[in-house]
């Protein structure tokens, strides 16, 4: 970290004009780290200048992905603090003194141009080959003119004048970056209602709020200068700045998309990840501690975290990485655990009310299925069997071990032996099996397939003695039969 004197003190300040995305989560998490490695304050600020795009319904989903991923933060909305309000709406009043600041000092200035002027400017600015800037116009307009303007039903904007200068700062993650203000325009800083935009807004927050770092996607890069020189002009402190790298889509540097998987923390939230996994996975898309460990916990993570470590190049958005993590952590955890994380996906197949959850047979049923879960949501396949009997046959398991004569005469035959069962344990079980097997002079899988296709439709899964003690006696016999019917029918 760059040397700095200022306590350190990090925004995350998400727009409510949609989900919380992955891209948008990677750059809370990192500041999130940042505030904890240099015990500093992470803080949660709502930039919703987009006026018609903000909604009440995104800004709850962005407050509840972030308490799902367990960025507690320090100060901002919904927690208060001493640099409130926390969101860009409520904060009108404090920009008008800036902006008064700016007009006094001749940095800024009222433009009264229309609609079709300025479309008029930028077809000329084409058809001469440069870049469709706005002609300063309405720079030197005269009180009178100014009055006129106002009298014809004209609402102006105010733009900023942009200085004739290099404009340089230097970031943590890309080194010293320079842009010449000959490549920027007046660019409009409030609307004509009044409303104050994004640069203006949102270098006077950071100023008022005292951040010291703003850490966020390099897809902010270009507004850095615009940032600058408004601070510059208005005599702020600046912050130091980190960019980080692009989430990408692809190696072929494509943009992340909704083709190329989830992009909203609430989906992934929704399809069984758990947040440990997330969190591993997000932090890896542009930060190593060693370029070779893969696996953090979240106090190794808060320990070790250094901008210095993130990496210039875009990082490339990899769901097997993402459903491998998660296969881990779902490992990690205990079978009560596990077994607590599972119930909410278990509808429709049981109640998920607690009251009517069979704990221990859950609790069993999740422990034979050990280690086949890479998504909570994998539930609903792996024990489907377990609550329903309505599912399909595995058509190859079917033709590899029922299409002989015979075999529903095999079936048959398991079935009675499994009725006179007295203590239905896995002793019995195994002993009325190889009774059957033995006496038929067939293998050991012979036997076992043809239950288990009965049990589950499938040929492969857990150990087929637990699963038959889990399914019990009665509907063990009841889905032999099921299986003869279907046979018999040549359903197959």
């Amino acid at each position: 970290m760059a040397t700095t004197t200022k306590p350190v003190r990090v925004r995350f300040a998400p727009s409510p004009t949609g989900y919380l995305h992955i891209g948008g989560a990677r750059t809370a998490l990192f500041n999130w780290l940042f505030a904890k490695r240099h015990n500093g304050t992470f803080i949660l600020r709502i930039d919703d200048t987009d006026e018609q795009r903000s909604t009440e319904s995104s800004m709850k989903q962005i407050y509840e992905s972030l308490n799902w991923l367990g960025f507690n933060w320090d100060e901002g909305e919904k927690v208060g603090g001493p640099y409130g309000p926390y969101i860009q709406s409520e904060r009108r009043s404090i920009y008008q003194e800036y902006i008064g600041k700016l007009i006094e000092s001749s940095h800024a200035y009222y433009c009264y141009c229309s609609f079709d002027e300025l479309a008029q400017m930028r077809q000329l600015a084409k058809d001469e080959g440069r870049p469709a800037h706005y002609n300063r116009k309405c720079l030197h307009l005269t009180k009178k003119s100014q009055k006129l303007m106002v009298e014809q039903g004209r609402k102006p904007v105010i733009r900023f004048k942009v200085p004739d200068q290099t404009v340089s700062f230097d970031d943590l993650i890309l080194g010293c970056i320079s842009t010449e203000s000959n490549t920027l325009q007046d660019e409009v800083i409030v609307k004509s209602n009044g409303s104050p935009l994004y640069n203006l807004t949102s270098i006077i927050d950071d100023h008022e709020m005292k951040i010291s770092h703003v850490i966020r996607g390099a897809d902010h890069l270009s507004n850095t200068p615009k940032q600058v020189l408004l601070a510059q002009a208005l005599e702020l402190d600046m912050p130091q700045f980190a960019h980080l790298p692009m989430v990408l889509g692809s190696s072929k540097g494509e943009k992340l998309s909704k083709r190329h998987g989830a992009t909203s923390i609430e989906q992934y939230r929704n399809e069984g990840y758990l947040p440990q996994a997330m969190i591993n996975f997000l932090v890896r898309l542009g930060w190593s501690l060693d370029d070779t460990t893969e696996i953090f916990s979240v106090s190794e993570l808060t320990q070790n975290f250094d901008i210095g470590r993130v990496g210039k190049s875009g990082s490339v958005f990899d769901i097997k990485k993402l459903r491998w993590l998660n296969g881990h952590y779902i490992n990690q955890l205990n079978l009560p655990e596990r077994t607590s994380a599972v119930i909410p996906f278990l509808q429709p197949l049981c109640s998920t009310d607690s009251t009517g959850l069979e704990v221990n047979r859950l609790e069993a049923i999740v422990s034979v299925i050990d280690d086949r879960l890479i998504t909570l949501a994998d539930i609903k396949e792996h024990a489907y069997h377990f609550f329903k009997d309505d599912f399909a046959y595995d058509p190859k398991g079917i033709k590899k071990w029922l299409s002989k004569d015979g075999s529903i005469s095999l079936l048959q035959m398991l079935h009675d032996a499994m009725e006179k069962i007295n203590t239905f344990d896995e002793k019995s079980v195994e002993t009325a099996i190889w009774s059957i097997v033995d006496s038929l002079g067939i293998k050991k899988v012979e036997g076992l397939q043809p239950i288990r296709i009965a049990i589950s439709g499938m040929t492969s899964g857990p150990s087929l003695f637990e699963m038959v003690l889990l399914v019990g006696q009665a509907e063990t016999l009841k889905r032999i039969k099921r299986l003869m019917t279907y046979l018999s029918k040549g359903e197959n």
